[in-house]
């Protein structure tokens, strides 16, 4: 019978605690004399209530001959792989803004002097004395915390390099951010365990709590909405079915709006009744009803889309956030539609900011996740309600949201531009009878969306002079977008939502949710404006 040689190969890996950080994060965190823990601390914080001072973390240290025992090409790979996946770091905030000497660290440490991968000071160091009021490319000026990343002031920079470039809960010299693949998180000692419970030490103790690739995407996800705290689930409707439920007491009161995406319409419907709870549906440029629900109601909160699915209406974010707050109501906006580049809901007054993650943030049509943002004392409660519900994110998940992150302000910018092209080739074609997107003169909110978004999206909806089926040959024509549902990825796609999202209900149905049988819902990619231009114009010819 074989017998492993690892065991002789490589010695058995040590941890050590450092609880001369114990107390301390890094100064970088600290604004106004108000301490501000880091990213990972305060996911944790917010998970299980635990004060950051007994915050001791956990580094893995290998033994001295490790290097010299793994190939160049195995240690570059370590931090994805395997036992270079760490799960903590550890921030210093003494006056100077110094590490502990090392003469400190090995005093703590167990037995020889392992070798540690750390990074360096020089590179985690934040740049003081930043104007908040410069970042004007992010419109952050009203919002907690603009300074996180100050030396960096557009989107496009932000989705790149904030919750790593400053460091992260996670210890690697890779310029990526490492999967942590792990369903829990272990004690050293009965003792910690007890500190744990007990709130003099933090751990996210179960992968359902969270995880530090995780945090790393929801970092990179606050810092470009201007929110204290995002917390990332496993898609879009289950961020908004927990939001609901967390936000909205029992036998509470919503407002929300005519069009929207049909399965969270099903949620409000059919299952928020069964908790007492009910809904004043307004169409979204109804002031005057939305005025009257908060009048004789006591509504808990108002929740919308803008824009809206799948017609682009767009909502007063600013006017509807002023009238809820003045009756007590929570004001949510799902800017999926949108993207965090595009519209800034929480600078215009709402108090969360939903996203389906699988649309344009990861924007690859190849990961399910979604998000809310807003306060750490609201995404605190939603987050409690998340940990016992599940729908936690997977961490791979979280790494193509990063990825995807990286590249997120190109592909919006080719997306607003193709779309706001082709919006109007469509409004002027003989064969298409009516458009829809807010970036025309024609949208009936154009004005709003002009005031409080900076791109319009990527997606038009068109209705084409015919019927269900000569609508349908359109589509069939088409070449390069596929038929599927969703949107914001780098590919096209078009669907036909009379058939698409629809085709359970009889044609009265739909017409009373406004979906019309040649009504095409069409999510440009970033392919060349060209191509898809002679694509669409070839399809219109076909019929």
């Amino acid at each position: 019978m074989a017998v492993s040689s690892c065991a002789r190969v490589l010695p058995k890996f040590e941890c050590r605690s450092d609880p001369e950080y114990s107390n301390n994060f890094r100064p970088e965190y600290q604004r106004s004399g108000k301490q501000k823990l880091p990213p990972i601390c305060k996911s944790l914080v917010a998970s299980f209530g635990s004060s950051p001072g007994g915050l001791s973390s956990l580094i893995y240290k290998f033994p001295p001959n490790f290097q010299r025992q793994l190939s160049t090409k195995a240690r570059r790979n370590c931090s994805n792989i395997g036992v270079a996946q760490v799960a903590a770091a550890s921030w210093s905030t003494n006056p100077a803004g110094a590490v502990p000497p090392p003469a400190t660290a090995t005093a703590a440490s167990v037995g020889a002097s392992p070798i540690e991968i750390a990074m360096d000071v020089e590179e985690s160091k934040v740049v003081n004395g930043s104007d908040s009021s410069k970042i004007n490319c992010v419109q952050l000026s009203d919002l907690a915390d603009p300074n996180t990343v100050p030396f960096l002031s557009c989107d496009g920079s932000i989705a790149i390099h904030a919750g790593e470039r400053l460091g992260r809960g996670i210890v690697t010299d890779g310029i990526t951010t490492p999967v942590v693949n792990t369903s829990a998180y272990f004690f050293k000692k009965t003792s910690e365990l007890i500190d744990f419970k007990e709130g003099r030490h933090a751990s996210f103790e179960y992968g359902r709590y969270g995880n530090p690739t995780t945090v790393v995407a929801e970092e990179k996800i606050s810092a470009l909405e201007g929110a204290e705290s995002t917390l990332l689930m496993a898609s879009g409707m289950c961020a908004s079915i927990v939001m609901l439920m967390a936000l909205v007491p029992a036998g509470g009161h919503i407002v929300t709006t005519t069009d929207c995406y049909r399965k969270t319409r099903i949620f409000i419907e059919t299952v928020l009744p069964k908790m007492g709870i009910k809904a004043t549906v307004i169409d979204p440029a109804d002031v005057d009803g939305l005025k009257s629900a908060l009048d004789k109601n006591e509504v808990a909160l108002f929740f919308t889309e803008s824009p809206t699915n799948p017609f682009l209406r767009c909502v007063d974010i600013e006017l509807v956030s002023n009238l809820c707050h003045s009756k007590g109501a929570l004001v949510c906006v799902d800017g999926t539609f949108a993207t965090p580049l595009n519209q800034k809901a929480l600078a215009l007054g709402a108090d969360i900011v939903l996203h389906s993650v699988t649309k344009y943030i990861a924007g690859h049509n190849d990961v399910l996740g979604g998000c809310i943002s807003g306060s750490e004392k609201l995404v605190a409660v939603v987050r409690n309600l998340h940990n016992i519900l599940g729908g936690a994110l997977n961490p791979n998940a979280a790494y193509l949201i990063i990825r995807g992150m990286k590249t997120l302000h190109l592909r919006v910018q080719q997306q607003n531009t193709t779309a706001l092209r082709m919006a109007r080739l469509l409004e002027g074609h003989p064969k298409v009878t009516r458009v829809y997107y807010p970036g025309l003169l024609s949208h009936p909110e154009h004005h709003i969306a002009k005031r409080q978004m900076t791109g319009f999206g990527g997606v038009v909806s068109f209705e084409i002079d015919g019927d269900l089926m000569t609508t349908a040959k359109f589509v069939d024509a088409l070449k390069i977008p596929y038929i599927a549902p969703s949107f914001g990825g780098c590919e096209s796609i078009v669907d036909q939502p009379a058939i698409m999202s629809y085709w359970d209900l009889s044609q009265r149905e739909r017409a009373k949710f406004g979906i019309k049988d040649n009504l095409v819902r069409f999510s440009f990619g970033v392919e060349d404006f060209e191509d898809l231009k002679s694509d669409i114009l070839q399809a219109l010819k076909n019929i």
